[in-house]
């Protein structure tokens, strides 16, 4: 009997925890459509939004509003089932890679047991990442080909060829990192840089290697082609309308939010607040674990900001400098990187 209470417990503290994650993602991919207009607006000196509401907050929840009272469009020649399926797999794919990134340090009960901040804690954590990311581009790709238009289906080639592309320095970048932690697992990454230091220090080339494809992997200015509609009209979700649009543009600012928190995990230490000893504090185990996950939180608003900031910032790539960029500059560098990382590992070892 009291086997099944703690499975019980463990099944509801999963539910909770996938719960929250996946409530917190989705209002942190509302607000930064928020954000980025406020910010376009700040740089461009005007105002943004600031009908809906005070100051404008209530927009996001208007433009959600606007998309499920849309009327439901599916082209007669497009495949109908491929043409549900693909801004449900976007989604789904954006939202599957928060299981294994810690957001918070474990919370301890009084009766001593510890309840990680994490879905799971996988062996392979950061493969299983990698993996489901990997899986996303069918998305578009199904999107774009189930449409039956040309401009769609190109922007869907246009939009798997750049990922496949830029995941390869992406995967190199890592490699260096993993050289240094000796482990796959999410909580051996935070763990190692609170021990030894942020990543970043150590990393500084593959961490800004990394930083260029999470760009180009979330479709992001200036690796918007995809999306060019100079060029293509709209892009592979040109034939969607409603919440099947709505699908798709949320996916896109799920992956940055969970780009910005793998980025974080990778390379700036976690939930880790820097330069301080967390347990002289001497605080509750809530609160300990409220601070490390605010902490969290802080550094991933700092690399949503920076995606704004670019978007506002630089032109847009032509189709050929995007794929010289990733095979002609980024492969070489991550691959130089992960040699010179790997020499120095060898001879510090000896």
């Amino acid at each position: 009997m009291e086997l099944l209470t703690i499975k019980i417990w463990f099944v509801l503290e999963k539910v909770l925890l996938i719960a929250g994650i996946i409530g917190l993602s989705l209002f942190i991919a509302m607000y930064t459509t928020y954000a980025e207009r406020k910010v376009a607006g700040w740089m461009q000196d005007r105002h943004g939004p600031n009908r809906a509401g005070p100051f404008g907050i209530l927009q996001p929840l208007a433009d959600g509003g606007k998309l499920f009272f849309k009327e439901e469009i599916i082209p007669l020649a497009s495949n109908k089932f491929l043409f549900v399926l693909g801004p449900a797999l976007a989604m789904i794919t954006a939202l599957v890679t928060s299981s294994v990134i810690p957001w918070a340090a474990p919370f301890v009960t009084k009766e001593g047991t510890v309840i990680p901040m994490q879905v799971a804690d996988v062996d392979m954590g950061i493969l299983l990442v990698f993996s489901i990311v990997s899986v996303g581009v069918y998305g578009i790709m199904i999107g774009g080909w189930s449409s039956n238009n040309k401009f769609s289906l190109i922007a869907a080639i246009r939009g798997a060829s750049q990922m496949v592309s830029y995941e390869l320095p992406m995967g190199l970048a890592l490699l260096a990192v993993l050289f240094m932690t000796g482990s796959l697992k999410m909580s051996e990454i935070v763990s190692t840089q609170i021990q030894h230091g942020w990543h970043i220090i150590y990393q500084p080339l593959g961490f800004i290697i990394f930083f260029i494809c999470a760009l180009a992997e979330c479709n992001r200015t200036p690796f918007d082609l995809p999306e060019a509609e100079n060029e293509l009209n709209f892009g592979y979700h040109q034939e969607y309308s409603s919440m099947k649009l709505g699908f798709y543009l949320f996916a896109e600012y799920i992956n940055m939010f969970i780009s910005s928190a793998i980025m974080v995990t990778l390379f700036l230490g976690g939930y880790d607040i820097p330069f301080v000893n967390e347990a002289s504090w001497g605080l509750p185990a809530f609160w300990m674990t409220f601070i490390s996950f605010s902490v969290f939180m802080a550094k991933i608003f700092f690399f949503l900001f920076v995606f704004i900031w670019i978007r506002w910032t630089i032109p847009r790539f032509r189709y050929d400098q995007l794929m010289n960029l990733g095979w002609k500059k980024l492969i070489p560098l991550a691959l130089l990187n992960m040699i010179i990382t790997a020499a120095v590992m060898l001879l510090l070892k000896k």
